[in-house]
């Protein structure tokens, strides 16, 4: 496009970068891990979402080399034409199995999956319910399915409440992160599963940041030992597990419905068959072995308490840690000043987050030496000390 189009676009970027909102990658040149190397630089990663350190785990590895030589690399073809091979098969009967539920369907990513179940459980006709900082994916899946679209405020069981007993829709579905993405809170998901019940809804809920991490690794329904037919269970195999793509647990006709009609799941090429294979595997790895689960709460522990001692109002109970400054500007500054003392700590901005709450975003994985906790502490509390002075 050229012309007023173009100048439009140069503008607005303009308007990003005056604001301190304009993003830049990061080229890596190593795995995911505890460090990575980027610029020719070694950083302590506390960036990435690789919870238990999977991402890099040789049996994970091991597993997607063994796929491809059996399978190949693509799947050709979507899994309701001939993508469905038998490492998918293998790796929902896994998930399944893990979560407690009765049936499980892979989708190409979280994303995908949200919207996805979304769209094929809600229409003109139904009424969704939706946390105030869910994300984005959440919000997309109800603003495409042309329900009706009620946010809450974040936590807020009684003004859901509230919503649901005024509710005349023939569907009506709660839709919530399970754990919230930038601050690490869990949402309050039996009174909102109690809700569900009363008012004849579907619970969604997104565990991309509980699965691995809660529940023995269960995830967070686990965590709080919830099941129910009209629980949908939602996470991704990206973060703690290592892999890339999703999975949907619940009841066989809802999984079955999600199969027959999710669009993403039935218009998408399916998952490389590696990468179910490693999904399974990572699913072996905690199903067989407890300590990466439990050296990630050990980290979390350590950091929640050096938090403390440092005055860094900071700690969460799960593997996500915030650190609110407000200013973009200010968390752009800070996370620069992290990576010259050689922490990678990303810089959130909206609108990612609410206007007004820009932030570091600390993320702990079970690979942290203990050490690397602490010395993130110090360095984070000297930044935030050199950042008051400025």
């Amino acid at each position: 496009m050229g012309g007023a189009g173009s100048a439009a676009l140069a503008e607005g970027l303009a308007s990003l970068a005056r604001d301190g909102l304009l993003r830049e990658r990061r080229t890596l040149d190593s795995p995911q891990g505890p460090v990575v190397v980027e610029g020719g630089r070694r950083l302590a990663n506390f960036a990435a979402n690789d919870y238990l350190g999977l991402a890099d785990d040789p049996r994970i590895k091991a597993a997607a080399h063994a796929a491809i030589d059996r399978y190949g690399f693509g799947a050709g073809a979507s899994a309701l034409v001939t993508g469905h091979t038998r490492a998918h098969e293998e790796a929902e009967a896994a998930f399944a199995r893990f979560t407690g539920a009765p049936r499980a369907l892979l989708f190409p990513s979280g994303y995908a999956a949200n919207l996805g179940i979304l769209t094929a459980l809600a229409d003109r006709s139904a009424e969704i319910f939706a946390d105030r900082l869910n994300h984005a994916c959440l919000n997309d899946g109800a603003l495409l399915s042309c329900a009706a679209f009620r946010r809450y405020p974040h936590g807020d069981v009684d003004r859901l409440a509230s919503l649901l007993s005024r509710s005349q829709a023939t569907v009506r579905v709660i839709a919530t992160d399970a754990v919230f993405s930038m601050d690490g809170d869990l949402a309050p998901l039996a009174a909102l599963l109690d809700l569900a019940e009363r008012h004849d809804a579907w619970l969604v809920a997104d565990d991309a940041h509980g699965i691995g991490v809660l529940g023995g690794g269960r995830g967070t329904p686990a965590h709080l030992g919830l099941r129910s037919p009209r629980l949908v269970h939602m996470a991704t195999l990206g973060k703690a597990l290592g892999g890339y793509g999703a999975f949907v647990a619940g009841e066989g006709p809802l999984v079955e419905w999600l199969l027959q009609r999710a669009r993403p799941y039935v218009f998408s090429t399916a998952l490389p068959p590696a990468a179910a294979a490693a999904a399974t595997a990572a699913i072996g790895i905690l199903e067989s072995d407890a300590s990466p689960v439990r050296a990630l709460g050990e980290r979390i522990a350590a950091f929640r308490a050096a938090c403390a001692r440092e005055g860094i109002a900071a700690a969460s109970h799960t593997a996500i840690h915030p650190v609110v400054v407000g200013d973009p500007r200010r968390a752009v500054a800070l996370s620069a000043r992290l990576r010259e003392r050689g922490r990678l700590v990303p810089a959130i901005r909206p609108p990612t987050v609410p206007e007004g709450t820009a932030r570091l975003r600390v993320s702990l994985s079970a690979a942290h030496p203990p050490a690397a906790i602490e010395a993130l502490a110090t360095d984070l509390a000297a930044a935030l000390r050199d950042d008051a002075a400025r």
